[in-house]
């Protein structure tokens, strides 16, 4: 061998040997160690309380169905089954009481109505699909100054329902739009001169509308912020929370299963590099199906969470191009015979993926994550060339890379028998709720994570993009993207009124992922730095003492 040659692979050799530079992010810590193992499930408990649905659930469904019943008390009565979750226990029964109060519906009706009752009316509809009107609200402006009333300011109650009632608005209703600012200004002003439940009813409203926010935790913190209503009835009240309790011991189940599996799998060990976030993974099973139905589907859900968190990270702050390049080319072939192509930290990872693929038949699409890895590894190219984007050269790539494909997809593959081929098809067809929902998710993560990003010298998101396609600066780029996840939060409410292209039931696991979106980007990237929102919701579901049911 010539001296030449022989240095050459000396040099190639030493090159190998040297650890590679790696993107690393410093994330923090999980915030829980091992205390989700030692979570333990009442088994008896459980079973008391599944038995004790069917008196107060019999009582309860009479009362929505009774003819005798004033329409605004069946309309709060009907409020108050939705949002501590328990609309799926009679959904018949709800749909056919509304057809009736809607066809009846005159506008005459609230010339004399007050703004609570007019608001709480409109909040009812459109969460179940009716398309009330938004000139109900006509009569509080004033025409001639274009202003609302002033009046209306002194009822806190009905401006706090005023509120949540914006944040159905769709798109071209621009009343809505103008109560909005009003409504949060107003409320912002007097919060602190707010005691008891009121008080607690604004705070939360400002820090996370109930149509935005997580459904179990909305459920939960309905309890204690809206005592009067929950105690309007006693087979609600008694239903509600056994229905609760049943639910979290469920859910601890659960949890504990998701997290055994995530330490049988070891992913400490073989995904050192990743976010730790097991409690937090959960939370987005049960925002996206919360029903004692959906166990499994929740599981699954969990375990593809988990897959997809690992190769968020490995793709975006540890693997080096040319790791990327081959494990991308991998998952594209997705045959256990390309292993050997791999690097070794990365081979455990990929045995996983294809044999959890092979256990969950209806886990996700395979082609689904194929699209997701070769989205990232285009984010990864751009990095590695230092090349930032057109802002729609990246939205494209970035509805993608939200993930929020590959979630809605399997969300549907585990809805059981009511999920068949036509349903299927209809998302395929990419209907505007579905890009709503993953344009939403992207820009959320990117307007709440880029400064945390730009830290690692990172500029491939929307904030960087905007910027550079417009000549625009950050602040304005952050401004116009929040304009943004209005509009497509519009488009999603518009998605959810009838007549609708599917079933509600097939709707909503595409609506719940846009409120967990919201609960946890809403002002900062509380699913990576959980110490605040996240663990306060992880500690009221699963480890607080919850309301004692008298069953």
């Amino acid at each position: 061998m010539a001296a030449n040659e022989s240095n050459t692979t000396l040099k190639e050799k030493n090159k190998t040997n040297i650890d590679p530079v790696r993107p690393v992010a410093n994330f923090p810590p999980p915030i829980w160690d091992d205390r989700l193992l030692s979570l333990t499930v009442d088994y008896l408990e459980l079973e008391a309380y599944a038995k004790a649905f069917d008196e107060p659930k019999e009582e309860l469904r009479r009362l929505i169905i009774n003819v005798n019943m004033d329409s605004n008390a069946k309309l709060c009565l009907i409020n108050s089954v939705y949002r501590l979750g328990l609309r799926y226990m009679f959904r018949e029964e709800i749909e056919c009481q509304l057809d009736k109060l809607f066809k009846e519906l005159n506008m005459e009706d609230y010339d004399q109505a007050d703004l609570y009752t007019i608001s709480t009316n409109f909040q009812v509809f459109r969460q179940h699909g009716y398309k009330l009107s938004c000139d109900v609200f006509n009569k509080f402006k004033d025409h001639s100054s274009g202003e609302f009333k002033e009046y209306i300011t002194a009822d806190v109650r009905g401006m706090l329902s005023f509120y949540e009632s914006t944040q159905l608005r769709i798109r071209g209703e621009s009343i809505l739009d103008e109560a909005f600012v009003f409504t949060e200004a107003q409320l912002v002003d007097v919060v602190d001169t707010l005691e008891g439940n009121l008080a607690r009813q604004v705070r939360h409203a400002l820090r996370s509308p109930f149509h935005r926010g997580m459904h179990m935790v909305e459920t939960r913190l309905y309890f204690s912020n809206y005592e009067e209503e929950c105690s309007t009835y006693d087979s609600l009240l008694k239903l509600a929370s056994t229905h609760f309790n049943y639910l979290q011991q469920l859910h601890k189940e659960e949890l504990c299963i998701f997290t055994k599996w995530i330490k049988d799998m070891e992913f400490k060990t073989i995904t050192p590099y990743a976010r730790d976030r097991t409690p937090e993974l959960y939370l987005w099973a049960i925002a996206i199906f919360s029903e004692p139905h959906y166990s499994h589907s929740r599981i699954i859900l969990a375990k593809m969470a988990q897959l997809i968190l690992v190769l968020d990270d490995i793709y975006d702050a540890y693997g080096t191009i040319e790791e990327l390049r081959l494990l991308t080319g991998a998952i594209n072939s997705w045959e256990i015979n390309v292993m050997e192509q791999l690097p070794e930290y990365i081979k455990p990872l990929y045995n996983i993926l294809l044999n959890e693929r092979r256990e969950n038949r209806v886990y996700a699409t395979k082609q689904a994550f194929q699209k997701l890895a070769r989205g990232y590894l285009q984010e990864a190219e751009w990095r590695y060339h230092r090349q930032v984007s057109s802002f729609q050269e990246y939205l494209k790539n970035g509805l993608i890379t939200s993930t929020y494909d590959v979630f809605t997809k399997s969300s549907l593959m585990v809805m059981g028998d009511i999920v068949c081929e036509e349903v299927l098809a209809w998302y395929e067809s990419r209907p505007n709720i579905g890009e709503s929902t993953k344009l939403l998710g992207r820009l959320y993560n990117d307007v709440t994570t880029f400064q945390f990003e730009g830290e690692r010298a990172q500029q491939v998101e929307s904030v960087h993009t905007y910027m550079k396609t417009f000549g625009v600066p950050e602040n304005v780029a952050v401004h116009e993207l929040k304009k943004m996840i209005e509009n497509e939060w519009k488009d999603i409410n518009e998605g959810c009124l009838k007549p609708t292209e599917v079933s509600m039931e097939l709707l909503a696991p595409i609506l719940n992922l846009a409120r967990m979106t919201d609960m946890v980007y809403r002002y900062n990237d509380k699913f990576t730095f959980p110490e605040k929102t996240t663990m306060e919701y992880v500690n009221l579901l699963f480890i607080d003492s919850v309301p004692n049911p008298n069953y």
